[in-house]
């Protein structure tokens, strides 16, 4: 039975590990899709309308050569789960994409974007997503618990929707969501749009306020409003900003006429460095990550820049200056480098960060080993594993010392590893 027990610990670990050989094309920060969910007040009795919208990137999807150009074709699910992780309600459709243009099919800047409605008795759920491309087969899907807002109130406002263009036409509002909730450090403006809903034509102030994610205030304008008895669609927007890395919370305020606060809403949204990978969050935690790549002096460099502006200008330009095709928005190295570390943070966590242990000092630096030795489980030694570079002829032996998972590496005898010990 104990030798039945070893071979299975043995075989778990080896699946729980053997992702490491392969992991050089994984796609660590790229998300499958986004998402996005908003609360509306229903037509329909004791309901809320619940609006679901989803992006697909074009690079995430299979397209194959038609007549018409280049084709995608993939499955969307969106389903609805009760506390007790019954299904309350599910929709299933199809989704194509047809572009003429090969370049497109590979964008990460191109998405579809998808629309469903659904009408649900106020309350918690469970919000899944899926998606299914027809021709590869592969699924993607998450899960992420929601509230369904319950609009019983004399005032009452809804989610607040992020908005890449909004376009006003003789039928009406063409609005394109920016569903992923994401801006860069090259724009200048948030779009939003929200309903505040009435039980009578009332007047009221309503304050708009941006906090980044130091809870600082960096702007703030209000003005009276007269709503007008049912629903009221209003769209504002925030111009003329500098949007630095990292959160920000949008915060809609509505006051009576007396100047006390009645209703509220908030939005979160991120701020990324255009072109950058998306798992750049933070400024500061970036230029530490840099230390298998850059040398003291270049991170000194960076952060001894008087102001946040400055040190994310030579962040940019010490990036820059690796880009191996400085012509297009792909930076190649910038990509891989902050993808190992993401991969590391992942997967190689122990007392630290992924990225500050042994294992992911030698992955970052030199990337996925070609053959990896296991003995996650040993009666006479620790456990250990030993990393085979064969292109590089070097090889790496870690050892867990404590048997919580923490591999140290034993043999740092090439190039001067110990300098990046904690």
């Amino acid at each position: 039975m104990k030798k039945l027990v070893l071979l299975l610990c043995i075989f778990y670990a080896s699946i729980s590990f053997a992702q490491v050989e392969a992991s050089r094309h994984e796609t660590i920060f790229k998300p499958r899709f986004y998402f996005d969910i908003a609360n509306y007040k229903s037509d329909k009795l004791g309901k809320t309308k619940v609006a679901v919208f989803l992006a697909v990137p074009y690079s995430n999807i299979q397209f194959v050569k038609s007549n018409k150009g280049f084709e995608a074709n993939y499955f969307l699910t969106i389903t609805f789960y009760d506390e007790d992780e019954n299904i309350v309600t599910e929709r299933t459709w199809k989704e194509k994409v047809i572009t003429p243009q090969f370049n497109r099919t590979i964008s990460r800047t191109s998405s579809n974007l998808s629309y469903k409605t659904f009408d649900l008795t106020p309350g918690k759920y469970t919000l899944g997503c899926s998606i299914e491309d027809n021709d590869s087969k592969k699924n993607f899907q998450i899960k992420t618990p929601i509230e369904v807002l319950n609009f019983k109130d004399s005032v009452e406002v809804s989610d607040l929707v992020l908005a890449e263009k909004i376009v006003r036409t003789k039928t009406g509002d063409r609005i394109l969501p920016n569903i992923s909730q994401i801006v860069t450090t090259r724009d200048s403006t948030i779009l939003f749009f929200f309903e505040v809903y009435s039980d009578k034509d009332r007047t009221v102030q309503i304050e708009y306020s941006l906090r980044d994610q130091k809870k600082n205030l960096v702007a703030r304008k209000s003005n009276t409003l007269k709503l007008d008895k049912g629903k009221n669609v209003i769209y504002q927007n925030f111009e003329h900003q500098n949007f630095t890395l990292g959160n920000y919370d949008l915060l809609v305020q509505i006051k009576n006429e007396e100047g006390k606060n009645i209703k509220g809403i908030g939005k979160r949204f991120v701020s990324k460095i255009y072109g950058f990978p998306s798992n750049i969050t933070d400024l500061d935690k970036a230029i530490e990550q840099m230390i298998y790549i850059a040398s003291h002096s270049e991170i000194n460099y960076i952060n001894e820049a008087k102001t946040y502006k400055e040190k994310l200008a030579r962040f940019i330009s010490f990036w820059k200056k690796k880009d191996p095709s400085p012509n297009t928005l792909e930076n190649e190295v910038l990509n891989e480098y902050f993808r190992r570390v993401a991969y590391a943070n992942a997967h190689f966590k122990s007392y630290y960060e992924g990225w500050k242990t042994d294992m992911g000092m030698i992955y970052i630096t030199l990337g996925p080993p070609n053959q990896v030795e296991r003995q996650p489980v040993a009666i006479d030694s620790k456990p250990y594993e030993v990393w085979l570079y064969y292109d590089l002829n070097k090889t790496f032996v870690f050892v867990d010392k404590t048997n919580f998972g923490d591999y140290y590496l034993v043999n740092p005898i090439f190039g001067d590893w110990y300098r990046y010990r904690q």
